[in-house]
């Protein structure tokens, strides 16, 4: 048995919000949680978060950006900053 703490923070790390869910569930679940609550303009994020209907797509309705590496098996791929996605650590 796991727990997986689901965290935003901000430009310098500092956390801003958290979300737990069993340490099985997907990122998304912390997407979902999180997302709808963001202040800041842009979000830097891994793969597991390229997901268009629950991530990108309320993104762009807010007029926000992101950064977000498309996934492999994607059948477009999507461009994105790889400079500006080194700074997500």
């Amino acid at each position: 048995m796991s727990t997986k703490i689901h965290a935003m923070v901000d430009a310098l790390g500092n956390p801003t919000a958290f979300f737990l869910t069993a340490g099985q569930a997907h990122d998304l679940e912390g997407a979902d949680a999180l997302l709808p609550h963001m202040q800041a303009e842009t979000l830097l994020a891994d793969k597991a978060f390229d997901a268009d209907q629950r991530v990108i797509a309320p993104l762009r309705a807010a007029g926000k950006q992101f950064v977000i590496p498309p996934k492999s098996n994607r059948k477009v791929q999507r461009t994105f900053d790889r400079e500006l996605y080194k700074a997500r650590h």
